[in-house]
């Protein structure tokens, strides 16, 4: 019997250390791809969890989405172990060099709604077994080396709407029951047209080409009309707010994964048009209205103001397409986006707690207080978000306005920082290289406006600030303070009750000293090692997590205090060297005034 638990035991505790079946399958992927030393460099065959590799995007349940490996240099081949991956809906591994077949077992993939495997050098038939696939929306499988027929089982998948085949080997034709259910575009370039043989005789050929002529002509008098209604409507002074979405905007071959595009009609309904009085906020980048869609799901939609020009749409999308890969507890998730010939808006899911900001200082009578264990977890909470995007997102994604504000709440009070790659997405549009300072004034670390150069770093002292903010529930830079001759800098001014130890006149008010002073002070050695003049002096984000952990704080602090204080002593030493010049003018003065007249 004593066996039989040994081994039960065991069992259990392997089951939580050993690799999950999904990181399994994708480290297969990546031996099958030959990946190079440098490429893939954190998929961990030892890591249980794939959820925090690059180029992997997961659900709130850590289930694989969308593996996004284009256009890497790969030559290797695909190997059918990716047919574990159930809840897959975008492999995209266009633009490489794989070769050898495509794995019958990628039929297991029944969310599938993406497939895009052109580019490479894929030899061998389709494989049949894609007819499986009933989510399946786009097929790319065009410039590679694929022989044989088109499967006829693929004309029985009945979402599928875009089916790419170009420059390939196959043979035979189209078959006729691809048209039966559907209207597939097999794409403008395909060797054998897209049509069926009974399509094919002369007399519907000429009936054909005469509805198309007559179809033309009409749709250019329709568009002629619809664009003096348009030049009319504006000269009449018709709203800005008022747009169409133009026909064929979508590129539906981007691999967004599980983001939606909306359209700006469904956008301006579900935001009452974007009324005022569904504005949760306002900052640097735009507006944000609370909105609820068809569904009755409650959304939060950021219409961006910082926009320049309809050029910079495709660098637009690369940018959200980048912002949607950062999956983590503690970012807000972008849900989709909504681009027009002049607005792009972003929608992400509505936080029914608001922010940090709001909580600590914009309560309104009857809304309870963040309590000191709640802002123990979102401080923790914020650094892990906040240390996902510097080490474990490639590219790394500089947030470069942490604060307060931009830190929201779900429904259990759980950190989830917000507008993280707001400054990029709308920076990258600039043909000059970007110097402009983003931020709010408080927050901004000094080397950054000094230089406009921003790092993790410029975050790093952003989110110290922020930690002052929790504890004092004060803003960065409060005027008021002045009636009372103090520091306008709520930096300045925490340093100053700190170096007189007066710890309970820091510590917010609203606490009414519910809280534990050792877990404040600690907190305040965190914010003040984080705010430290220069930027190499700063931890970095995985240090601070430490930190606040309880892991490595004293040592950082006794090294910060004897840095400061030796730093404070020569700043005293200067300010007496200079208080003593002035009185030896101002006595010289007096004695050459005092001398013979």
């Amino acid at each position: 019997m004593e066996l039989f638990f040994t081994i039960l035991i065991l069992a259990c505790l392997y089951s939580f250390v050993s690799p999950d079946f999904q990181g399994d399958a994708l480290f297969a992927l990546k031996s099958s791809l030959n990946a190079s030393s440098d490429q893939l460099s954190d998929w961990n065959q030892n890591q249980v969890n794939p959820c925090t590799w690059s180029k992997i995007t997961c659900d709130d349940n850590s289930n694989v989405l969308m593996v996004s490996l284009s256009n890497m240099g790969f030559a290797g081949t695909l190997t059918p172990r990716l047919g574990v991956l159930m809840h897959l809906n975008t492999l995209s591994l266009q633009g490489n060099g794989i070769t050898g077949k495509i794995p019958e077992a990628l039929g297991n993939l029944t969310s599938l709604t993406m497939l895009d495997l052109e580019k490479n050098r894929l030899s061998g038939e389709i494989p049949a077994s894609l007819g499986n696939l009933n989510n399946l929306q786009f097929l790319f499988l065009s410039q590679n080396n694929l022989t044989g027929s088109i499967p006829e089982s693929l004309s029985g998948l009945p979402n599928l709407i875009n089916l790419q085949l170009a420059l390939n080997d196959l043979t035979g034709k189209v078959p006729d029951s691809f048209f039966s259910d559907n209207h597939l575009n097999c794409g403008l370039n395909f060797s054998h047209r897209c049509v069926s043989d009974s399509e094919g005789s002369p007399s519907k050929s000429k009936t054909g080409l005469m509805i198309g002529i007559v179809g033309g002509f009409l749709g250019i008098i329709l568009l002629g009309g619809f664009m003096l209604f348009f030049w009319r409507g504006r000269h009449k002074g018709y709203k800005r707010e008022i747009f169409v979405d133009v026909a064929g905007e979508v590129d539906r071959r981007i691999p967004f994964g599980q983001l939606r595009r909306f359209a700006w009609r469904e956008l301006q309904l579900s935001t009452d048009n974007f009324s005022e009085k569904n504005v949760l906020g306002q900052g640097g980048f735009g507006k944000v209205y609370k909105g609820v869609l068809n569904d009755s799901t409650k959304v939060a939609v950021k219409r961006l103001t910082d926009y320049e020009s309809p050029g910079g749409d495709a660098a637009f999308q690369r940018e959200v397409e980048m912002i949607s890969v950062a999956v983590h507890k503690n970012l807000l998730r972008l849900i989709g986006f909504c681009t027009t010939p002049t607005e792009r808006l972003l929608v992400y899911p509505y936080m029914q707690n608001l922010s940090v900001a709001y909580r600590l200082r914009e309560l309104k009578p009857g809304e309870s207080v963040l309590t000191w264990p709640t802002r123990k977890r979102v401080a923790l909470g914020t650094a892990r978000g906040l240390e996902y995007l510097h080490e474990h997102c490639s590219p790394k994604i500089i947030h470069r306005d942490v604060k307060a504000a931009n830190v929201l709440l779900d429904e259990d009070f759980e950190a989830v920082v917000g507008d993280f790659g707001l400054a990029k997405l709308v920076d990258v549009r600039k043909t000059n290289v970007t110097t402009q300072v983003r931020g709010t004034m408080g927050h901004i670390a000094p080397e950054y406006l000094s230089t406009g150069k921003s790092s993790e770093k410029t975050d790093v002292f952003g989110y110290g600030i922020m930690l002052l903010e929790i504890v004092t529930g004060q803003r960065a830079i409060d005027f008021s303070r002045l009636e009372e001759e103090d520091d306008v800098l709520l930096l300045d001014h925490v340093k100053k009750l700190q170096r007189e130890k007066r710890l309970d006149a820091i510590v917010d008010r609203n606490l009414h000293r519910n809280y534990n002073m050792d877990e404040v002070e600690m907190m305040i050695q965190v914010a003040l090692l984080c705010t430290q003049g220069s930027p190499e002096d700063r931890p970095a984000m995985s240090e601070v997590v430490r930190m606040l952990e309880g892991e490595g704080l004293a040592e950082r602090w006794e090294e910060w205090q004897h840095v400061e204080v030796t730093r404070r002593q020569e700043y005293d030493r200067l300010q007496r060297r200079f208080d003593w010049g002035e009185d030896s003018i101002y006595n010289q003065d007096a004695v050459e005034l005092s001398g013979g007249r």
